[in-house]
C-alpha cells in the first residue's frame, strides 16, 4: 500500500500517545478499516441495490475489525443481535488484545446515494474509550449542530429556526441571508425549510448522509455550511459527534420515539428520559478517533477509484486527544479476498 501521511506532530508526542489510551497506530489501523469497507461498496456504485451495497462494505468492514488489536464492542451498529447478522449491538469485535474501545459504525452511509452513484457516500467509523459513546437506539433523532468558533450554547435544540439563524448571523457577524442550512430532504422537514427561508436563510437539501451535514459546518468557506439542522438518525448522531468532538463544534440532539417499543429499547439501553436533550460531550466523550473514507465523490472526501486491481482511496482520520486531522490517500492492492 503507497500511503501519503504527515509524521507524528510535536503535539501527539506531548499528549502522551504512546501512553495510556487509544495508540497512535491504532489510529492509522482503522483507515484501513473504513477504506476496505468503502472500497467493497464501490463496486456496487451505481447499481440500485443498497442491500448488496451495505452487505458488501459491512462484511469488509467486520473482517478488517477482527485484524485490529483491540477489545471492541460495537454500541452503534447495524441493528440489533436478531436484526442484522454482522456489526449489530453489542457485538465483539476485534482479535482480543489490545485497549477496551466502544465502537459506533456505518459501513455505508448513504446507501441509497451509493446505489444512484450521487455524491456524499461514506464509510464511518469511530471507537472510544469504554463508556465514550451514547449508546443511542436506531430511531430518529432531532439535531442542530454548527462547526467551531462559536461562543458555547449559539445555538439550540429548543429555540425556534429563526432565532438560532439570527443568533448564528450575528456571532458570525454576517447578514441572515449569508446564512446556509443543511438539511435532509425529506416531507417531515416541509415546515422547517419554510422556516429557515422565511427569515432569509438558504437550505441545501441532501437526499441522505447526514453525518457528513454535520461535518460540513466545520469549514463554511469551503463547504458552504453554516449549521445543520433536523431530524435523521440517533445512530448517525452520535457519529457526527464524534467527529465534532475531533475537532470542534456544537451538537445537541433529541431522540424522537415514533412507537412504544422504541421508548423500551432506548429505556433497555440506559436512556431513562427520553426527552433528554444530548450535547456533544453527552454522546461523544474520552478520547475519540473518527475515520471516514469516500465512497462516492463528495465535498467531504474523493470517491474510490477503481483501476484495474488497484484501489485509490481518500480518507480523514481524526482524533479528539490531539486535535489531528490527517488526510489520507491510499494506493490498494487486490490480493485474494483482501484489500491490503
Amino acid at each position: 500500500m503507497v500511503r501519503k501521511d504527515e509524521d507524528m506532530s510535536k503535539a501527539e508526542q506531548s499528549n502522551g500517545v504512546h501512553g495510556p489510551g487509544l495508540e497512535r497506530i491504532l489510529v492509522l489501523e482503522l483507515a484501513r478499516v473504513t477504506e476496505a469497507a468503502a472500497i467493497a461498496a464501490a463496486h456496487l456504485r451505481g447499481r440500485g441495490n443498497e442491500k448488496a451495497a451495505d452487505k458488501a462494505a459491512v462484511d469488509a468492514m467486520r473482517k478488517e475489525l477482527g485484524r485490529v488489536e483491540i477489545q471492541g464492542t460495537v454500541v452503534i451498529g447495524e441493528g440489533e443481535m436478531d436484526e442484522a447478522p454482522m456489526l449489530y449491538i453489542g457485538e465483539k469485535v476485534g482479535t482480543g488484545e489490545g485497549p477496551e474501545v466502544d465502537i459506533a459504525v456505518d459501513p455505508l452511509e448513504g446507501t441509497t446515494i451509493c446505489a444512484k452513484a450521487m455524491p456524499n457516500a461514506l464509510a464511518v467509523l469511530a471507537i472510544a474509550e469504554r463508556g465514550g459513546f451514547l449508546h443511542a437506539p436506531d430511531m430518529y433523532m432531532n439535531k442542530i449542530a454548527v462547526g467551531p468558533g462559536y461562543p458555547e450554547g449559539v445555538v439550540d435544540l429548543d429555540a425556534t429556526p429563526g432565532d438560532n439563524l439570527q443568533a448564528l448571523a450575528k456571532a458570525k457577524g454576517v447578514p441572515i441571508n449569508e446564512i446556509m442550512a443543511c438539511i435532509l430532504d425529506r416531507p417531515r422537514h416541509a415546515e422547517l425549510i419554510r422556516a429557515v427561508r422565511e427569515v432569509g436563510a438558504g437550505v441545501q437539501l441532501i437526499p441522505d448522509g447526514d453525518i457528513a451535514g454535520v461535518i460540513w459546518t466545520t469549514d463554511p468557506k469551503e463547504t458552504g455550511i453554516d449549521i445543520y439542522m433536523g431530524s435523521g438518525g440517533a445512530p448517525e448522531g452520535v457519529l457526527a459527534a464524534a467527529a465534532l468532538r475531533c475537532i470542534g463544534g456544537q451538537i445537541q440532539g433529541r431522540l424522537m420515539p415514533m412507537k412504544d417499543e422504541e421508548r423500551i429499547r432506548a429505556e433497555k439501553m440506559g436512556i431513562t428520559d427520553i426527552n433528554r436533550k444530548f450535547k456533544l460531550e453527552d454522546m461523544a466523550s474520552a478520547d475519540v478517533v473518527f475515520s471516514a473514507t469516500g465512497v462516492t465523490d463528495g465535498s467531504l472526501l474523493k470517491g474510490v477509484r477503481i483501476r484495474g486491481d488497484f484501489a485509490e482511496t481518500e480518507t480523514v482520520v481524526m482524533r479528539s486527544k490531539t486535535g489531528t486531522v490527517r488526510r489520507i490517500k491510499s494506493t490498494v492492492r487486490n490480493v485474494g479476498a483482501r484489500f491490503i
